[in-house]
């Protein structure tokens, strides 16, 4: 069992702006039942991709390259090779502007998105706390911590309803599924075991030439905090952008769709 609890208050203490009543230059209309529809939908997604790490300030949304979170809780007991009592604070996440969008789908009823990323490169910093265990290292400490990952593959699905406000038809973003693998991680954890620096120096050595295992490991509290983060940027784009101008035959069947 798991729990992860992402206290971002870099969603949760904005001030919501007004939705956009005139299409932005940075969205694309595409058709659903256009045979090219698939490749207009990928193109339209990687160009809002393109534009969201800056922030839209005009909705309340901050940049999001560097994105900046306040605090990431991580509690994962019981058996299974980690055991982790842990939290970063003041944490940094660099990579996001340069997300490349491989795949995107919409389904045609249900209107939920499945969606295709990579990042060449993600890296976080912080400050952490951490009592537990990995693999077979015990493991205590707090201090400073990088996180660098590689070639990371994201597939996310978005469970979606539609909602009618203000005569315009959004897109409701209810759940992210996430499944995703990285092809390399770097990491290192300052000042374990109270400072003694033999003992820290090996532990990271040996934690990174491990480093599959770890991140095998780590994948359901990883997997829950991409998720969360990616509800929070979607939710406020998605609430503050019509999807008419995603979808110009939303309207289709729209009463058989709208919650």
């Amino acid at each position: 069992m798991f729990l992860t609890t992402l206290l971002v208050c870099f969603f949760s203490d904005i001030a919501f702006g007004d939705y956009y009543k005139v299409q932005p230059d940075f969205v694309k209309t595409c058709v659903k039942d256009d045979p090219g529809f698939i490749n207009c939908s990928t193109h339209a997604v990687q160009i809002l991709f393109n534009k969201i790490p800056e922030g839209l300030p005009e909705i309340g949304l901050p940049p999001l390259d560097p994105l900046h979170l306040d605090e990431i809780k991580i509690l994962q007991g019981g058996g299974g090779p980690v055991t982790v009592n842990a939290s970063l604070t003041n944490v940094t996440v660099r990579g996001f502007g340069k997300t490349k969008i491989l795949y995107n789908s919409v389904d045609p009823k249900t209107y939920d998105f499945l969606t295709k990323l990579h990042l060449d490169k993600l890296r976080m910093e912080g400050d952490y706390r951490l009592l537990g265990r990995i693999l077979v290292i015990p493991l205590r400490g707090k201090g400073n911590c990088w996180f660098d990952a590689k070639n990371i593959s994201i597939e996310a699905k978005s469970d979606v309803t539609l909602i009618k406000k203000h005569g315009f038809t959004f897109y409701n973003i209810t759940a992210i599924h996430v499944k995703f693998d990285i092809g390399g991680l770097k990491f290192h954890m300052g000042n374990l075991f109270d400072g003694i620096k033999a003992l820290e120096e090996s532990t990271n050595a040996y934690l990174n030439a491990n480093w599959r295992p770890v991140a095998d490991s780590l994948n359901p509290i990883l997997t829950k905090t991409v998720e969360d983060i990616m509800i929070g940027i979607l939710k406020t784009v998605f609430d503050n952008l019509p999807a008419d101008f995603f979808l110009a035959d939303i309207g289709e069947d729209l009463d058989s769709n709208l919650s």
